[in-house]
This record gives structure tokens, C-alpha cells and sequence, in this order.
């Protein structure tokens, strides 16, 4: 099958000993192409570089609420130009996070209005976070208009969720699902449109039920393929092809 992990830090200091071991087997797998956002300013060169050295990786670049003591305003102009020179597929991971007391909503309110606003402009669809601030998110994306992308790990409501795909945006779907007793997340992989629907893992982070505890890798997607194709009682081929596509649209992924 040929596989698209939507979400994955290949670039995260966890790899550094194993990176190439790591993509031997997600390539395995059938993971063919991963999309890698950053998650601040100083990593981007090494984004950069992880991603040039490896077939089938794509950066993102951007701004994540949980960095946001390590963010200057000037980083958003910064974006621009690193938009300009290295032409990535998309803009993120930004957003909100509404979980961590100590992230300023208004200062995370500032660094992802920047980046919606920067989205537009150059026309890239957007990897977002959104951590207990599903709501906050969609009126975000409201306010700025003329985006699209995927919210990434997604934990709303079958209720934003559509909100989301009138506002032409996906949700991503990865380890979280595996697990027996995420009921209401497990309801919505069932049901939510299979156009909609993205497969990630968050590696090194979010583990499937099988690995808990254990480093994240992209060759685990297939675990959560598996999952979402029993909750939704199709053949995992039928939904391997379906997110692939899916994220070839939104990320105008090239060919494998």
C-alpha cells in the first residue's frame, strides 16, 4: 500500500542515532512521502536539511503554541522569507493549546493569526494544533478566510468536524484511535466522511495501543490504518488509498 504519514517529526533529536533504520522501515511499511512540520524558528535549518537527505520527506515550517517562549515577532517575517527561498508544501505546526496553563492565549492568539494570515498569502494549506481549542481554532480560521489544512490529532466533535470541512478542513487521525477506550474519538473515525480524513502518527509522540509507552515511529501508521478500517468496517486498502489521495490533494504532494 502506499501510505502517507500527514504528521511525523523525523527532524526530533529521537531519531538522531536511528534516522535512516527508521525510514528503511516506514518504507517497508508502504509509507512512501511523510509531511514534517517544525515547531520553531531555530530548527528550521535542520528541518531543512533532514528532510533534503531522505526521499518522500516534506517540511512545514512554523510557529507551535507549546514554543512560544522561544518566539519574537520578528520570527513570523522570518517565515515569510524562509516560505519564499524554500517553497515547502505547507505552514505549521502552529495553532493553540488551551491545556498547558502557562501558554499567553493572546500572545498564541498573535503567532497563529500571523500564520493564517501568511497561509493566504502564499496560498499553502496549514498543519495545525489544536489542543482543547478546536472552537477557538474555527474562529480563527473564520476571521482570516481563504485557508485550508488539517488539524492534526484531532479530539473535537462530530459537530466541528464538520464546521471544519465546510471551512476546507481536514482531521488528522493517528495513535490516540488505537486505543479501546477512546470511545468518542473511536465513533468519529467510523463515521467522520473518509474525504476528510488524514492518517499520521506524531511520531516520536501519541504511540498506538500496541507500543504504548514506547517511541513513535511513521512504519506504526499501519496500526493506526488497521484501527480506523475496522472501526469503519472497510478494507484497510480501500483506506490507505483514500487518505493518500486525500493527502495529495491537500498538500499537493508529488507522485511516488
Amino acid at each position: 500500500m502506499d501510505l502517507v504519514d500527514s504528521h511525523c517529526h523525523l527532524d526530533a533529536a529521537e531519531f538522531d542515532h536511528d534516522r535512516d533504520a527508521v525510514m528503511r522501515r516506514a518504507h517497508a511499511a508502504g509509507v512512501t512521502r511523510q509531511l514534517v512540520p517544525a515547531i520553531e524558528a531555530a530548527e528550521w535549518p535542520k528541518l531543512r536539511d533532514v528532510c533534503a537527505g531522505s526521499d518522500g520527506l516534506f517540511p512545514a515550517y512554523g510557529l507551535h503554541p507549546i514554543c512560544l517562549a522561544s518566539h519574537q515577532p520578528a520570527h513570523l517575517d522570518e517565515l515569510r522569507h524562509w516560505i519564499e527561498r524554500e517553497r515547502p508544501l505547507a505552514i505549521g505546526e502552529c495553532g493553540l493549546d488551551f491545556h498547558l496553563d502557562d501558554l499567553d492565549a493572546d500572545t498564541q492568539q498573535f503567532y497563529f493569526r500571523g500564520q493564517l494570515q501568511i497561509a493566504r498569502d502564499f496560498d499553502l494549506p496549514l498543519i495545525v494544533h489544536a489542543r482543547r481549542a478546536v472552537e477557538a481554532v474555527i474562529v480563527a480560521v473564520k476571521s482570516i478566510g481563504g485557508v485550508r489544512g488539517v488539524v492534526h490529532s484531532f479530539a473535537g466533535s462530530p459537530e466541528q468536524a464538520r464546521q471544519l470541512a465546510k471551512l476546507d478542513f481536514m482531521i488528522g487521525l493517528g495513535g490516540p484511535v488505537t486505543y479501546p477506550r477512546a470511545n468518542r474519538l473511536r465513533k468519529l473515525a467510523a463515521t467522520v466522511p473518509i474525504e476528510q480524513l488524514l492518517l499520521e502518527t506524531d511520531a516520536p509522540d501519541q504511540p498506538d495501543s500496541a507500543r504504548r509507552g514506547q517511541r513513535n515511529e511513521p512504519a506504526c501508521i499501519v496500526n493506526v490504518l488497521d484501527a480506523i478500517a475496522r472501526l469503519r468496517n472497510e478494507a484497510p486498502a480501500d483506506v490507505a488509498a483514500a487518505t493518500t489521495r486525500n493527502a495529495e490533494r491537500l498538500f499537493g504532494l508529488p507522485s511516488a
